[in-house]
C-alpha cells in the first residue's frame, strides 16, 4: 500500500513539473509578443522630408545611337561573265556619273557583237529583195501574168522576211547590252567605298566589284517612342556627338519620319541627315540628341519621389494629421530629375519627397524639413 501511494507521489510530481514548464513558456511568448507590439508601436512615427508638387517648364531631350551612313549607296556588279581586264580606281577615290571604273575582257562579247550586227544586215536585205518581189508579181498578176496563189507565196515571203528582221533586230540589241556590260560605270556621283576584286579576277554576272558611295550627305536612323512622337517635326534639329571625335559639334536636321509605327515597340522610324562639308568618316558611330516641343507650365515632382506599387508609379501623401495615403500616378515626360505628373496630384497635396521606402499605408509621420 506504501509503495502504491509512493507511485502516485512522483506522478503528480511530474505532472506538477510538466505544468510549470508549460505555464513559463506561455507567460514567456506572451511577453515577447507585448515586447514586439510596443516596439512596433514605436517605430509607426517615421521622419520623412515632405513638400509640394511645383510647375516649370520641362523640355524634353531624346537620346538615341547609330552610325552615321552614306545618304546614298549602290553596288556595282558586272552584267556579263569575264575576267578584269582594267581596273582604273581604288578604294577612296572620288567618281563622277558614267566614269569608267572596270574593264572586262572583250575577246567573246565583240566575236558575238559582230555576229549579231552581220546577221541584221543579211535580214535587211532579205526584207529588202522580198519587197521587191512582192510589188513586181503585183504588177504581174494585174496583168494577168501569174495567178494570186503566187502573189500570196511573194505576199508570205515578204511577211517572214519581216519576222527575221525583228529578231535580227532583237539579237543584235541583246548583243550590244552584252557589250557593253563589260565596261562597269559609276551610276552617280560619289565615292568608291570598297573595290573588293583586284585585275584577272574572273567575275560572273551579278558579282558586285565595286561600291559607290555619295558620302555629302550622312544620315542615321533614330526610333521615337510613341508618347513623344508629337513634339517631333520634319526640320527639327538635334544635336550629334561622336565619340570617336569629342571636340566636333555637329547638327544635323530631320528629314523624314516613317508614317507608320514599328510593331511591337510602337516607335516611329526617323531619318536624320547630317551636312559632311567636315569630310566625317561614313559608318562612324554616334549619340543623337533630339530636343522636343518644350512642355510649358507642367505639375512635376522629384523622380525619386515616385515608388513603383505592383507594376504602378505611385507616391505618398500626407493629410492634416500627417497620415501617409498613396496615390496612383498619371506620369507624362520624365527627365533624369524631374517627371510630369498628368493626374493623381494636385499643387495643395503634401507629398513626400525623402525617406517614402520606409513609409505604408496608414502610418503617421513626424514631419522635419517642408520642401518647396
Amino acid at each position: 500500500m506504501n509503495l502504491q501511494n509512493k507511485k502516485v507521489k512522483i506522478v503528480l510530481g511530474i505532472l506538477i513539473a510538466v505544468c510549470l514548464i508549460v505555464s513559463y513558456r506561455i507567460y514567456n511568448n506572451i511577453q515577447n509578443d507585448k515586447a514586439r507590439a510596443e516596439k512596433m508601436s514605436r517605430v509607426k512615427t517615421v521622419a520623412v522630408t515632405t513638400g509640394h508638387a511645383s510647375r516649370q517648364t520641362l523640355i524634353p531631350t531624346m537620346t538615341f545611337s547609330g552610325s552615321l551612313d552614306p545618304e546614298w549607296q549602290a553596288e556595282v556588279a558586272a552584267k556579263v561573265d569575264g575576267r578584269l581586264e582594267k581596273v582604273y580606281v581604288k578604294e577612296g577615290d572620288r567618281v563622277t556619273k558614267g566614269q569608267v571604273l572596270a574593264v572586262l575582257e572583250q575577246v567573246d562579247t565583240d566575236a558575238d557583237l559582230l555576229n549579231a550586227r552581220g546577221s541584221y544586215l543579211d535580214a535587211q536585205a532579205n526584207l529588202s529583195k522580198a519587197e521587191r518581189d512582192l510589188v513586181r508579181y503585183e504588177k504581174l498578176f494585174a496583168n494577168g501574168a501569174v495567178s494570186e496563189q503566187v502573189v500570196d507565196n511573194y505576199r508570205f515571203a515578204r511577211e517572214n522576211a519581216a519576222a527575221k528582221l525583228e529578231a535580227a533586230r532583237g539579237n543584235l540589241q541583246g548583243m550590244e547590252s552584252k557589250s557593253a556590260g563589260t565596261i562597269l560605270v559609276a551610276p552617280a556621283d560619289g565615292i568608291v567605298a570598297k573595290r573588293y576584286y583586284q585585275e584577272g579576277y574572273y567575275a560572273k554576272a551579278g558579282t558586285a566589284i565595286f561600291a559607290v558611295a555619295d558620302i555629302s550627305m550622312l544620315k542615321t536612323v533614330i526610333h521615337i517612342p510613341e508618347g513623344q512622337v508629337a513634339g517631333v517635326a520634319v526640320g527639327n534639329e538635334a544635336a550629334i556627338k561622336l565619340p570617336a571625335y569629342p571636340d566636333k559639334k555637329i547638327v544635323g536636321k530631320i528629314t523624314r519620319i516613317a508614317p507608320v509605327a514599328d510593331q511591337p515597340s510602337h516607335t516611329f522610324a526617323a531619318e536624320v541627315s547630317v551636312d559632311n562639308s567636315q569630310g566625317l568618316l561614313a559608318g562612324i558611330y554616334a549619340n543623337v540628341y533630339l530636343t522636343a516641343q518644350p512642355r510649358e507650365n507642367v505639375l512635376t515632382v522629384p523622380l525619386h519621389s515616385i515608388v513603383m506599387r505592383d507594376d504602378q508609379q505611385t507616391i505618398f501623401i500626407a493629410d492634416a494629421d500627417g497620415i501617409i495615403q498613396r496615390r496612383v500616378l498619371e506620369v507624362g515626360y520624365t527627365d533624369d530629375k524631374n517627371a510630369e505628373i498628368i493626374s493623381g496630384i494636385t499643387e495643395e497635396d503634401l507629398i513626400v519627397l525623402e525617406g517614402q521606402n520606409k513609409l505604408r499605408e496608414g502610418v503617421k509621420i513626424k514631419m522635419e524639413k517642408a520642401g518647396k
